[in-house]
């Protein structure tokens, strides 16, 4: 994903936060103004969704295997690359990314 589309879902994200935070204000507003009995409006019960989990990216993968080899870590990342059956990145199966992203993430950490 990009940082423009994703940066366009956090905005979205972040307006919708906004308009619940006006409506319990205003909820409050009215409960504490004093003007009679209190109201709980007939609101739609929205489900909160989690976040959808997006798909790892060849890219972001070879973002941070350059980093931690930048870093010094080169023979830690062939390592972690023929542990998952390849001689390269571009080897590796699409589904192994989030695996092998958290193995390469700790590199260095300790």
């Amino acid at each position: 994903m990009s940082k423009i589309s994703e940066l366009s879902l956090a905005v979205s994200e972040l307006k919708r936060c906004g308009e619940a935070l006006i409506g319990i204000s205003e909820s409050l507003s009215d409960f504490f103004s004093g003007s009679g009995g209190f109201e709980v409006a007939e609101q739609p019960q929205q489900q909160v969704s989690a976040p959808e989990e997006k798909p790892i990216t060849l890219e972001a993968v070879r973002a941070v295997l350059a980093e931690k080899s930048r870093a010094g870590h080169t023979a830690e990342v062939r390592v972690l690359l023929e542990k998952h059956g390849a001689g390269k990145l571009s080897e590796i199966d699409p589904s192994k990314y989030s695996a092998l992203l958290a193995e390469a993430e700790v590199l260095g950490n300790g």
